[in-house]
């Protein structure tokens, strides 16, 4: 008995002592404090929080939308009905053709009636009826119409001064910033929505050089013209298109930037078309086999592929292969960026090109000038007016010099000959060119007369 005792105690001293000597060496402590300031929580951002619940109790729509509503109107198209129908062709009998009635929204830009809408909303109307926020309906005269940024320019006859909106700085809008969409979609009249910028420079079409504000704001048939507005209800665009497989808002949408609209609408008042300024660079698309195998589509920039002849770029002393960062105050990532700023300036505007030409970037003054060159439709080769040189040069008066050629007709031997026939039309001028090129069908054979730098002529058939 007095043995098993002394055994117990035995083992009750040994398990003190290993207990003792797992706590001092290998378990850490771990101490809380009840009078702690610091939670034991880590922010995952440096940005201070907000006081408020959520973001939408800082921002107030309202004062944007009184603003806006009363400056956006209700544009109707009516074109008349075509009597084409077979049975009448055949058997005299005249169908009733109905005009079409198409509708779309505009934005009041004066007191005197000026409005801004979609070339699109107005196209091929023999009728233009806008309908103010107060119900009042005119009809519109169009002053003038721009296809390629989708601009028209509309004007009313009013008795007394009509609310307005100023355009505001496009470029000064920021991803992230609060935005309404204001139109009329489906006939609903002065409906309001809500998003924000979601990108900038957005280009939805690989054949046209576009430059959109993207937003998340609801967007739907009959809000193309409409108004696009910060929280201050400063006019930073004119929505005008969607993406959508059903023609109706998926999430979203895009306007044209205001600078953008307010240089057309300016140009078309004053000249009665729109005066574009070029800076006389081509580059290689980015999604393109070449600039991919050359790895031109992981660079942050413009990548100048070639430099017109007789250009502002040429004569600034730019260069191929230069990179361009940033135009004025606008930098540039990709191509829509450069695209979209100069959209807003016309010949003879001086603008500042940061480039970065091998590692070192510079600053360089350019002088927009008159487009020199046109890129010819279906085909898609860039050809320019001919030079005295070029005319001594080719021995010829008349005719197009080709100077960038895409990449599906690289094997051709393209470049640097001149066009002088097309089919059996002959080419003056670019002019002449771009008249005879949008004629082609994609689907039939084109015949192509050049003379090259030899002085002989060859005559190519593409198909």
């Amino acid at each position: 008995m007095k043995r098993t005792a002394g055994l117990f105690i035995v083992a009750l001293l040994a398990g003190g002592i290993t207990l003792s000597a797992y706590k001092l060496f290998f378990e850490k402590q771990t101490v809380y404090y009840a009078n702690e300031d610091k939670t034991p929580f880590v922010t995952a951002s440096n940005t201070p929080t907000s006081s408020k619940l959520t973001g939408y109790s800082e921002i107030d729509f309202t004062v944007a939308a009184e603003k806006t509503v009363n400056a956006v109107v209700h544009v109707k198209n009516r074109v008349e009905g075509q009597a084409n129908s077979i049975a009448q062709f055949f058997y005299g009998f005249e169908k009733n053709n109905r005009p079409q009635i198409g509708t779309g929204s505009g934005v009041i830009i004066s007191p005197d009636g000026y409005i801004v809408t979609n070339n699109h909303v107005i196209d091929g109307s023999t009728l233009l009826e806008v309908t103010l926020n107060n119900n009042k309906s005119y009809t519109a005269e169009v002053v003038g119409a721009d296809t390629t940024s989708d601009i028209a320019l509309l004007k009313i006859d009013v008795e007394n001064p009509l609310p307005y909106l100023a355009f505001g700085d496009s470029d000064g809008a920021k991803i992230g910033e609060w935005v309404l969409a204001v139109g009329n979609p489906f006939n609903l009249t002065s409906t309001v929505t809500a998003g924000i910028v979601s990108a900038k420079a957005r280009s939805i079409s690989a054949s046209a050089n576009q430059s959109f504000i993207q937003t998340d704001a609801a967007v739907n048939p009959g809000n193309s013209g409409g108004a696009l507005v910060n929280t201050n209800g400063d006019l930073i665009g004119i929505n005008t298109a969607i993406t959508s497989q059903t023609g109706s808002y998926v999430g979203y949408s895009f306007a044209v930037p205001s600078n953008i609209a307010n240089k057309v609408v300016n140009d078309l008042l004053e000249f009665g078309n729109v005066q574009k300024g070029i800076l006389g660079v081509t580059t290689i698309p980015r999604e393109s086999k070449e600039a991919i195998q050359r790895g031109l589509d992981e660079i942050e920039g413009v990548f100048i592929n070639s430099i017109e002849a007789d250009s502002g770029a040429e004569e600034a002393g730019l260069q191929e292969g230069d990179i361009i960062k940033q135009v004025g105050n606008v930098k540039v990532r990709k191509f829509s960026e450069l695209t979209g700023y100069l959209s807003s300036k016309r010949p003879g505007d001086k603008v500042d090109v940061t480039i970065d030409r091998n590692g070192n970037n510079k600053t360089i003054a350019v002088t927009l000038k008159k487009r020199q060159t046109e890129v010819m439709p279906v085909m898609g080769l860039v050809v320019k007016n001919l030079s005295k040189e070029d005319k001594k040069k080719f021995r010829t008066d008349k005719g197009v010099k080709i100077t960038n050629v895409p990449e599906r007709y690289r094997n051709y031997g393209l470049e640097n000959k001149v066009i002088i026939k097309v089919d059996d039309n002959e080419i003056d001028n670019i002019s002449d060119a771009k008249n005879v090129f949008s004629r082609i069908s994609r689907y039939g054979k084109t015949s192509i007369t050049m003379i090259g730098e030899d002085g002989e002529r060859e005559r190519l058939i593409f198909q």
